[in-house]
């Protein structure tokens, strides 16, 4: 005959946990309780009424029953009655026999279902849930990052560990903004300030700012804005060589002796290539991404000289004139690219009704290879007294269009601090809502002697 495997007692609970069980349960699914262990129960017998002595004879052990028991006294020797000890009274201890401490505070009051001795409640409902005791959390760990060398990147979360070429933190992990979530520059008299803005996952704006000195020693200063297309691909990328295209040609271009207008133009003719030359794929590759644009930009430069102004721009990124003489009006420079600019040079609706229309910031003209035709716009100005130019994207003059707010919210001292006076207008952009990447350069006129800096 085959051998039979021992068959598990039937039991409601288990034994060991009190878990309710299953028919032909062998272990317990909670505590792993052998049941096949369990003894058997043992056979059905007839209910018995007990009564006198055959119910003494049954509850009485048969070797206790010779024994003579001593009886506790009710009284002591003075009379006093015995004292009746709780087992809670006694003084616990630990399984290494250490007593416990006694309860934080002084003794429970009276009636508190807490043990004065070891602090155990118990109050616990019956025929429910047991109570939750929550745990105290443990202390955190400091941190054990050690100073990193100096030069090395810095986690702006810890401030201690150091930042991997991943561009996260090796001692709390932390992912680092990128660095073109925010950049600021002074050189020399002039400054500029870009901000990724709070909607926006990426910066695609890019600046580029230098001074030089013309043939005749006089300086120079140079200061390029662009603004990455978003609807375009690499975006980016596109503003960035765009900026750095446009301000080297303009610093090989002036101390030759190129006219500061000309070298403008020929300025954005190189930022034009520079973004064109992103569009070179390898064979196929658009096949893949039909649908996807080539990288496109707008742009917007000035050159300051001790005599001239001079602009140049394509799209609708903008160049500001801000006299000292506050008393003196300000102006806008440039002429946007786009449809609401173009409904209002046809006189087909004011300024108001165009920039409140939805197509109003859709650009028609740019930086890339689909652009329809490119068509760079310069102007030359002789400013008669001191005065400050604002070349910015419209990331901060959707929150200041007209020249008269822009001139309102930059601070008296903006020629002499530039780099202060081009954070307060990144700052105007980000406390109106930050909807766009913003950038903005400061650039005082008349350009000043080299050497002669923001204060």
């Amino acid at each position: 005959m085959m051998s039979q495997m021992p068959q598990p007692t039937a039991l409601s609970r288990c034994p060991s946990c009190e878990e309710p069980l299953e028919s032909g349960d062998r272990f317990c699914g909670a505590c792993g309780y052998d049941l096949s262990a369990v003894p058997p129960r043992p056979g059905d017998s007839p209910t018995l009424t007990l009564s006198g002595a055959l119910a003494a004879a049954q509850l009485t052990p048969p070797e206790a029953a010779s024994v003579d028991w001593p009886r506790a006294p009710e009284t002591s020797s003075t009379g006093t009655p015995a004292p009746v000890h709780l087992a809670t009274d006694l003084q616990g201890a630990d399984s290494g026999e250490t007593p416990l401490p006694p309860l934080p505070g002084g003794p429970p009051p009276t009636g508190s279902p807490v043990s004065p001795a070891t602090g155990v409640r118990f109050d616990r409902r019956t025929g429910g849930e047991p109570d939750e005791y929550p745990l105290q959390a443990p202390a955190p760990r400091a941190a054990e990052a050690s100073t990193p060398p100096t030069g090395t990147k810095v986690c702006v979360a810890c401030r201690a560990g150091r930042v991997d070429h991943d561009g996260y933190c090796e001692n709390c992990g932390h992912a680092q903004p990128r660095e073109r979530d925010h950049m600021e520059d002074e050189v020399g008299p002039l400054a500029a300030v870009t901000d990724r803005g709070l909607r926006h996952h990426r910066n695609e704006d890019a600046y580029a700012i230098s001074h030089t000195t013309l043939p005749d020693r006089a300086p120079a200063l140079v200061a390029i804005v662009c603004d990455g297309v978003s609807s375009a691909t690499r975006p980016d990328e596109a503003s960035l060589a765009a900026s750095r295209a446009a301000g080297d040609s303009l610093m090989a271009a002036l101390p030759q002796g190129t006219h500061p207008q000309q070298a403008m133009h020929d300025a954005i003719i190189a930022a034009s290539h520079a973004v064109n030359a992103l569009a070179d794929e390898p064979a196929g590759a658009r096949e893949h991404a039909p649908h996807q644009n080539s990288p496109a930009c707008t742009l917007v430069g000035s050159v300051v000289t001790p005599t001239l102004l001079v602009v140049g721009w394509v799209g609708d990124s903008r160049a500001y004139w801000v006299p000292l003489d506050r008393s003196a009006a300000p102006a806008r420079l440039t002429e946007d690219d786009s449809w609401a600019a173009q409904m209002v040079a046809a006189g087909l609706m004011n300024e108001a009704e165009a920039y409140a229309d939805e197509r109003a910031h859709a650009i028609t003209g740019w930086l890339g290879a689909d652009a329809y035709e490119l068509e760079p716009h310069t102007a030359s100005f002789k400013p008669d007294r001191p005065g400050v130019v604002v070349v910015c994207t419209d990331g901060l003059w959707n929150y200041a269009e007209a020249a008269e707010e822009l001139a309102e919210l930059l601070p008296p001292d903006a020629a002499a601090r530039p780099l202060h006076a081009a954070r307060v207008l990144v700052g105007h952009a980000l406390d109106g809502g930050g909807h766009d990447n913003v950038t903005v350069a400061v650039v005082p006129f008349p350009a000043p002697s080299q050497g002669a800096g923001s204060a």
